[in-house]
């Protein structure tokens, strides 16, 4: 048996650390893939029209912060969690009692933070 050269062992890291690189960069594209899907997922729930537990029209729903459903509503932007949206055939509805004041408070923050970002990009 012929000792291991420095070039046999040079070679074997080499294999181990191609196959282990192969590896993750599977699992990464999955994640990716993951993200595009629930990424298409949200905005499928954009442009669509929010009833309240009984059937009134609150708004439309006009972006997704995290995990916030922005719902614009007369003179208003309503920030309502997704957790407590559920999908209709058309329509989007609010489960349980909404917060009004809440849901108002979290719409303003998206508004605000919004037009920052907007004056941030006009001024560069």
């Amino acid at each position: 048996m012929e000792p291991l050269t420095f070039a046999s062992v040079l070679f074997t890291i080499l294999v181990l650390e191609s196959i282990g690189g192969m590896f993750f960069f599977k699992r990464k594209s999955k994640r990716i893939e993951e993200m595009e899907k629930e990424e298409i997922s949200k905005n499928s729930l954009l442009c669509r029209f929010v009833l309240d537990g009984v059937g009134r029209k609150i708004g439309e729903s006009v972006a997704i912060d995290e995990d916030i459903m922005i719902i614009k509503s007369t003179n208003s932007y309503l920030g309502v969690p997704l957790k407590h949206i559920e999908e209709e055939e058309k329509t989007l509805l609010v489960k349980g009692l909404l917060d009004h004041d809440r849901a108002k408070e979290m719409g303003e923050k998206w508004r605000q933070e919004s037009l920052n970002n907007m004056n941030l990009e006009e001024g560069n």
